[in-house]
């Protein structure tokens, strides 16, 4: 029984999220050849304050790229 992992920021719909899991239990149930039925996703959302990259969160990211943005535009 193949159980996915997802984790992704919070916001998007629940259409978005049967979506994904739609198409990732048909990719991997024609990739290793299991049953739709057998295939397990668990989708955890995170918000802006609990997911990092490079050390900054993704709400500290996005006010980095704002300020970036802003100053290509009014140099």
């Amino acid at each position: 029984m193949p159980i996915i992992e997802m984790h992704m920021m919070q916001g998007r719909s629940d259409a978005q999220k049967r979506a994904v899991a739609g198409a990732v239990t048909e990719a991997v149930a024609r990739s290793l050849g299991c049953s739709p039925e057998t295939v397990r996703i668990l989708i955890t959302e995170h918000g802006t304050e609990e997911f990092f990259v490079a050390g900054l969160t993704m709400a500290e990211r996005a006010e980095r790229q704002r300020r970036t943005a802003s100053q290509e535009q009014n140099p």
